[in-house]
């Protein structure tokens, strides 16, 4: 059975590169309003449920009126605040929103196990480097095995 490609999921291969430093390159008006949009749609929770998690998490009220002006177009006075942007994330149980920012600056995020597991393969690297080291300095030293 054939499966669809996933979309979502980056390339681990792939080298991340800086959006360019052109002059209106960085404006992410329109693109962060349709993440945050998609991003809803997706969500099992309804705009007040998430606007009422939100509140929950920032101690001060989040409308449903909020997340609707955030993700319209028409709505260019409303921006979406970058204070708010873990407490939608975790209201939408993604990580989607960061990872896009983080693309934008040439970077990759890890979570949880997968950020643990990079970790230990930084670790198993300098320990090869540390042999290699080992084994050059004793070379030197006359202390072949």
């Amino acid at each position: 059975m054939r499966r669809a490609p996933d979309t979502l999921t980056a390339d681990m291969f792939e080298i991340p590169h800086e959006a360019g430093n052109l002059p209106g390159a960085l404006n992410i008006n329109t693109q962060l309003r349709a993440l945050i949009s998609d991003e809803i749609k997706r969500s099992t929770h309804s705009r007040y449920q998430l606007a009422a998690r939100m509140s929950e998490l920032l101690g001060h009220e989040v409308s449903k009126h909020q997340l609707d002006a955030w993700t319209a177009e028409s709505r260019e006075g409303w921006r979406f605040p970058l204070e708010y942007l873990p407490a939608l994330e975790v209201a939408l149980e993604t990580h989607a929103l960061t990872r896009f920012i983080a693309d934008l600056r040439g970077c990759r995020i890890l979570v949880g196990r997968e950020a643990l597991e990079a970790e230990l393969g930084k670790i198993e690297k300098q320990k090869r480097e540390l042999a290699r080291r080992e084994k050059a300095l004793k070379k030197v030293l006359g202390e072949d095995e």
